[in-house]
């Protein structure tokens, strides 16, 4: 249950935060409202007051999660325990979520062979760690009638991280200065994995299907017939409650 504060008439009032979505308990000010307990079970259309009662009988409160739909659809829960689940949610997702960094090094068209392997090895950590790696070279006054070096110190980069990168993006040869951004291959060969496996699926399902086309259609046509459209409240619900 949320914190609650006396409100009028006796009447237990919550304190809502501003930042929360969702109106409950007295803070709902539509006369009636359609009703889900806390087990999903519907309780049909009834007064606003009526269903208050009957969450506060639960010690529960009664929170709105369809306030577009006509009336508005009220759930039975514990919205203090619904807002931490949510929150949880979300610190996890963040966790989860990759940053991917931009990292740059720089380098001359004569870079020596030792300085440069110093930054493929660079080069490598950054990858290794899931970041882009940047290499950018510019060209002070008459150096830029040598930016075809450039560019073949640029090929030569490409060819000795090919291992464990891509070119992912190649700035046209014009001006003082060119670079060439390399993205790491993991995400790539996770991706491809995952796309190969996934046509495989796709084709051992289909040949499954095939062979069973004439028991499929009438199975469907069956389920077309008996099935009832969820209406639009209960779809709302599904995605605040699940």
């Amino acid at each position: 249950m949320v914190n609650y504060r006396r409100g009028g008439r006796g009447r237990r009032a919550p304190v809502q935060a501003q930042e929360d979505t969702h109106r409950i308990n007295t803070n709902i000010r539509v006369p009636e409202v359609r009703v889900i307990d806390d087990e999903g079970k519907q309780l049909g259309v009834m007064a606003t007051s009526h269903a208050l009662s009957l969450a506060e009988d639960k010690g529960l409160d009664l929170v709105e999660v369809a306030p577009n739909s006509k009336p508005p659809v009220c759930k039975f829960m514990d919205y203090g325990k619904f807002k931490y689940r949510e929150q949880k949610k979300e610190t996890e997702a963040k966790k989860k979520r990759v940053e991917t960094s931009l990292k740059e090094l720089r380098i001359r068209y004569r870079t020596d062979s030792s300085d440069l392997e110093t930054k493929l090895k660079k080069a490598r950590e950054f990858l290794g760690e899931g970041d882009k790696v940047k290499f950018s070279m510019r060209f002070r006054g008459r150096e830029v009638m040598y930016m075809d070096l450039g560019i073949e110190k640029f090929e030569e980069i490409v060819e000795e991280l090919k291992d464990v990168a891509a070119i992912d993006e190649r700035s046209p040869a014009r001006g003082r200065q060119i670079y060439i951004v390399l993205a790491p291959l993991k995400a790539t060969s996770k991706g491809a994995s995952s796309k190969t496996k996934s046509t495989k699926e796709k084709g051992a399902s289909e040949s499954v299907e095939s062979s069973n086309t004439n028991g499929s259609e009438q199975s469907t046509t069956s389920q077309e017939v008996k099935g009832e459209e969820k209406p639009e409240s209960a779809q709302q619900v599904e995605a605040v409650t699940s």
